[in-house]
């Protein structure tokens, strides 16, 4: 539901992009809701919304999106903000953990940024993520078993949780190695300063774990020994 994570998203994969190391980075995108409490209501769009709750005017928060709508175009990105259907974000949390059980988690992102920033798609509603999933390649009985059950649920409190113990109080909210962090949509440079110190460091932290030998003569399995 935050423009911003889309964003994000692409600078993120920007700043990876760039890494040699980059197939040895594993990527997992976490739950965090926004306005847990919200009621799905695909009669409003997002600026009806923001224009209601936040007491503007709706030329307002129109203009409030057309300035992150030309914010996401810098990244090649394609907002439709007023076709985004306000909608609870629970469904989708759990979407995703279903996702990262069959390894297609980043491709479930991806699909339910587009399905909610440019296609205007209700993303609480049960057959929409159905068909994001099937356009993934996600087990269509599977999914639909997972989105008529509670399946998930804790797994998003636990990421809920997760994120209040590390003192995250927004996104985006990008953590590397548990070590370091960078909060909002910052710029490419910024991802990957943080990704070559995360690499860097971590290769450190294995290079300590090798047995140092200093060697001498010895015998061997095959029975030669020098």
């Amino acid at each position: 539901m935050c423009p911003f994570c889309y964003i994000g998203k692409r600078r993120f994969e920007k700043a990876l992009n760039q890494l040699p190391e980059k197939e040895n980075i594993e990527v997992i995108w976490k739950s965090f809701q926004l306005n847990p409490e919200l009621k799905t209501d695909p009669s409003k769009n997002i600026n009806q919304y923001l224009s209601e709750v936040k007491g503007m005017s709706l030329e307002r928060a129109e203009q409030m999106s057309k300035q992150v709508s030309e914010m996401a175009a810098a990244e090649g990105l394609h907002f439709e903000l007023n076709k985004a259907i306000i909608a609870n974000s629970m469904n989708a949390h759990r979407f995703l953990h279903f996702a990262l059980s069959k390894n297609k988690q980043d491709e479930a992102e991806e699909e339910l940024f587009k399905a909610y920033f440019t296609e205007g798609k209700n993303t609480d509603d049960s057959d929409i993520l159905i068909n994001l999933g099937k356009n993934i390649g996600l087990e269509e009985s599977e999914l639909k078993e997972v989105l008529e059950s509670d399946h998930f649920t804790d797994d998003v409190r636990s990421d809920i949780y997760e994120s209040q113990q590390l003192g995250v109080r927004g996104v985006p909210f990008f953590v590397f190695d548990r070590k370091y962090a960078v909060s909002g949509a910052q710029e490419t440079a910024v991802f990957l300063q943080n990704l070559n110190k995360s690499v860097a460091e971590w290769k450190n932290e294995q290079a300590g774990k090798e047995l140092q030998v200093d060697e001498g003569a010895v015998c061997r399995p095959d029975g030669e020994c020098d």
